[in-house]
């Protein structure tokens, strides 16, 4: 039994949803990953201007960008166990899928649910499946940041600041991904995969801070 939190009236649409373009089949997800990320946008804004009246407008683009980030949506889409429901192509079988597949495969869906629910619908289904990052936003905003943590760090303990590297972009115009690394003091950390280039340079910078800190014990 699926554990999308939607009963699909049109189940070719959530066929379509899990279809990856890697299987090389006529038609694929990528459609409804477009549709859904839009879909995503508006409702949480919508939800960020409901909950938090007293957030000025700047403030709610970062947390909205926090709250759809790659790493939000994959986690999301591994809940609803997407990964063991997506059909892919040979090439991708069998290893674990990276965060911006997962991501995009969210978005696939929602985009799906949109379609056969209305609005409504889509609406219920992201308060359901984001409900933990939609309470947490508060708590994201006190925590620090971590660029602005490993530009401390850098400056007390290397001298000089953090480079970001990106290694890979993927993805059409409205779906883009890319992979960064933090270097530091010609050491090169563990990458990290965001919407867009600021998102993946404070995940790389998260990824640095954690190895360090596992280094410092």
């Amino acid at each position: 039994m699926s554990s999308i939190p939607h009963a699909f009236c049109d189940e070719a649409l959530l066929e379509l949803a899990l279809t990856h373009a890697s299987t090389g089949a006529a038609t694929d997800n990528e459609r409804l990953e477009f549709l859904g990320d839009a879909v995503l946008d508006l409702l949480v804004a919508e939800e960020l201007y409901r909950r938090h009246p007293d957030l000025a407008e700047g403030e709610m683009t970062e947390l909205k960008a926090w709250v759809v980030s790659r790493r939000v949506l994959a986690s999301a889409a591994r809940n609803l166990d997407l990964v063991d429901q997506v059909s892919l192509g040979q090439g991708m079988r069998g290893r674990a899928l990276p965060t911006s597949v997962l991501a995009n495969l969210y978005e696939a869906i929602l985009g799906a649910v949109y379609l056969d629910g209305g609005l409504e619908e889509a609406r219920r289904f992201t308060h359901k499946t984001l409900r933990g990052p939609l309470d947490q936003v508060r708590e994201h905003k006190r925590a620090p940041n971590p660029k602005q943590t490993l530009q401390r760090w850098s400056q007390r303990d290397a001298g000089d600041p953090p480079t970001y590297v990106v290694l890979e972009e993927r993805g059409h115009a409205h779906a883009r991904a890319f992979l960064v690394c933090a270097e530091l003091d010609g050491r090169r950390f563990p990458s990290a995969w965001g919407r867009t280039r600021r998102e993946a340079e404070t995940w790389a910078a998260h990824e640095a801070l954690q190895r360090l800190a596992q280094e410092k014990g």
